[in-house]
């Protein structure tokens, strides 16, 4: 047994469930091995109170696991914290937190007690970590945070780390502007929301700007305009930037929209009346119509609100929906009374928990990301809800109810949830199906062992050799893995025109460094191969040309057990007439109909997008630079003088010596590189 001296506590952890916390197969721990780091940003330096690494060797591998168990409870006390099980590889297979640190990880040393999955990841364990805290409150903190980060392989796992939408009424400038926001909350004003997704964002922004007139352009184009911009004309702002409107009546606007925002609307909807009553009597039809459109806009708003319960406020309404060894959890976000929308989730490593014990994992992971509202409705009892509430209450700084209403509106809403995610899981289902019967279509059209698990496709895009860009798109049994998809800047290829020994623009040399560069870094950190990241299956934008680079790369590399096909357009180029090359088989199509046809094709079509849009973005950025970038000590200042003075960069490209040393910031030694950078051919 080694026991390795306590962890600086400056550098722990991040986030908690018990035995319904996050995973995925491929998370590793990004900061070491062994010994697991993450942020902790709820707990200070002293609130960390001790951090223990057990390990052990044993001769009998199923007994690791419980030999490495005991040790650690030799070690460990009576106080609240949270453990992380480790693998001999270093990877954390699970995190748990306890009350009682000594007598939750003595359960673990009878196996015959627990779950198949949790008796899995005993029997895996060859090393623990142990973090006390204070309290059980803090400890599930730092537990959901930890799952949150490092992703363990036997915990539930949220896996949607998106953020969302607000609505933001600035407060840094003399005239706020609204608009949508997203990210860190740090600029001054107010925000509004959360939103389920942008496009909700959208569309009661475009509705509020019909009722509140108030600008949403950025303070760069507020700033230089001279005339009403279109939003004026359609009457969506008042164009408080060439003063159509006076300070007091912007202001005026403006807390009409932080109060209609807020829930207050029907006292917003009196006022408007009230005025336009007024407008009207005082014979200012104009005005009063333009108040009757404002009226219009705040009813369109409250008529779409399907969902609405008098009095809710603040809250979350989350249900969960089990079915087939999957689940999905539905969220609806409510503030100031009105249904900003919902959103569906799918935790994975969910097989065999109960429901409870999901949404348990799941609040705790989801609120470790996002500030919880005051309320929480669920559809089933937490079995920790208080212990859950006491800690959110923590991390929000105000309190925090979590709740399982059975009668009542409320109920209502929690039934309407359930409702959604079982029509959501059912598609998800059905999707899922479909993609699975269309890769075992693949597997047998290309003759593979199996049904491949991970398909990669990879194309190039350029314009003759410049700005050339390879990309990797990767599909699997749940669609598109967007979060594997890759792009490659190329280095070996210069764009034709050029002679050191380069091919201009040829596509072959591309595909070549993309498919070494992608399988050597394989090779490199995946030498096993069991971390997911290998593809059963990889297909290339092209013919027998592509191919025999393809084969030849795989050759070099020592790969032999990745299939490989070309795929080339038809005649006239034309979709629904592919050619597929395979190496040792004969060209051949598909039928026009064919269903794995089709998805290859998308396959190949989503390749071909995404390398175009980065070579794209490539071209962009290269269009602002200037020959001038390509000198080195020429920075942005002295580039500026020289384009002011010659007017161009072609101008300093024609200009002598003694020109250039006259520009102010210029010297002599600089004038003489600039001069010899653009007549060194000459």
């Amino acid at each position: 047994m080694t026991t390795e001296p306590p962890r600086d506590p400056t550098k722990p952890p991040a986030e908690p469930p018990d035995e319904t916390s996050p995973a995925t197969d491929d998370a590793r721990d990004p900061n070491r091995k062994g010994m697991a780091e993450a942020p902790q940003p709820f707990l200070a330096d002293d609130e960390l109170t001790s951090g223990v690494v057990i390990s052990t060797q044993a001769d009998d591998p199923k007994e690791i696991g419980v030999s490495v168990i005991k040790n650690v409870i030799k070690t460990i006390g009576t106080s609240p914290g949270v453990y992380r099980m480790l693998n001999a590889a270093g990877d954390v297979l699970y995190v748990g937190k306890a009350k009682n640190l000594k007598n939750r990880v003595t359960s673990y040393t009878h196996p015959d007690r627990l779950s198949i999955r949790i008796a899995r990841v005993v029997a895996a364990t060859a090393s623990m970590d142990v973090v006390t805290t204070r309290t059980e409150a803090e400890a599930l903190l730092l537990e959901n945070n930890l799952i949150k980060k490092l992703k363990p392989r036997y915990n539930v796992l949220l896996r949607d780390d998106k953020s969302f939408p607000y609505i933001l009424i600035t407060g840094d400038t003399e005239w706020p502007r609204i608009t949508k926001y997203r990210g860190a909350q740090n600029q001054p004003g107010e925000y509004f929301g959360p939103f389920a997704s942008a496009g909700a964002v959208n569309h009661t922004l475009a509705t509020l700007e019909r009722a509140f007139p108030l600008r949403s352009c950025s303070d760069s184009v507020f700033s230089t305009r001279t005339r009403p911009c279109l939003q004026y004309q359609i009457k969506r702002c008042t164009a408080p930037c060439v003063g159509r409107i006076d300070k007091p009546a912007y202001e005026a606007i403006v807390g009409q929209a932080r109060r209609f925002l807020n829930g207050r609307s029907h006292d917003i909807q009196k006022a408007l009346s009230a005025d336009m009553t007024v407008a009207a009597e005082a014979l200012d039809y104009e005005g009063a119509a333009i108040l009757r459109d404002r009226i219009r806009a705040l009813s369109q708003i409250q008529s779409r609100q399907d969902i609405h319960i008098q009095g809710l406020g603040e809250a979350d309404v989350m249900a969960v929906h089990v079915d087939g060894g999957q689940c999905c959890i539905q969220v609806f976000f409510f503030r100031a009374g009105q249904n900003l929308g919902n959103r569906s989730y799918f935790p994975s490593q969910t097989a065999n928990l109960s429901p409870e014990d999901i949404l348990e994992a799941f609040v705790g992971q989801f609120y470790a990301g996002h500030p919880p509202p005051r309320l929480i409705l669920t559809s089933h009892k937490l079995p920790g809800a208080e212990l859950m509430a006491e800690a959110l209450a923590i991390k929000a700084d105000r309190k925090v109810a979590i709740g399982m209403p059975e009668r009542g509106n409320k109920r209502k809403l929690i039934e309407h949830a359930l409702a959604n995610a079982a029509q959501a899981l059912a598609r998800r289902m059905a999707e899922s199906a479909t993609q699975r019967k269309l890769l075992e279509g693949v597997g047998e059209i290309f003759g593979l062992d199996g049904t491949p698990e991970r398909i990669e496709v990879y194309d190039n895009s350029h314009i003759s050799g410049t700005n050339a860009i390879g990309a990797m798109i990767v599909a699997g049994p749940d669609g598109l893995m967007k979060n594997a998809w890759r792009k490659f800047t190329i280095r070996s290829v210069l764009p034709t025109g050029h002679t050191e020994n380069s091919q201009g623009g040829d596509d072959y040399a591309m595909m070549r460094e993309v498919l070494t560069r992608r399988f050597a870094r394989a090779l490199k950190e995946d030498p096993e191969r069991n971390k997911g990241q290998w593809p059963d299956l990889v297909l290339i934008d092209g013919g027998a040309g592509q191919l025999k680079i393809a084969c030849e790369v795989f050759a070099d590399l020592g790969v032999t057990d990745v299939a490989l096909v070309g795929v080339a357009k038809g005649p006239d180029r034309n979709a629904g007439r592919e050619r597929f090359f395979m190496p040792g088989r004969e060209p051949f199509s598909l039928e026009m109909q064919d269903p794995v046809l089709y998805f290859l094709q998308r396959l190949r079509d989503e390749a071909h997008r995404f390398a175009i849009g980065g070579h794209r973005a490539k071209r962009s950025a290269a269009i602002g630079k200037s020959q001038l970038d390509e000198i080195a000590g020429i920075g942005a200042t002295r580039k500026r003088a020289l384009l002011h003075h010659f007017g161009s960069a072609r101008g300093v490209a024609e200009a002598g010596l003694p020109d250039l040393e006259s520009v102010q910031g210029i010297s002599k030694a600089v004038a003489k590189k600039i001069y010899d950078h653009f007549h060194s051919g000459t």
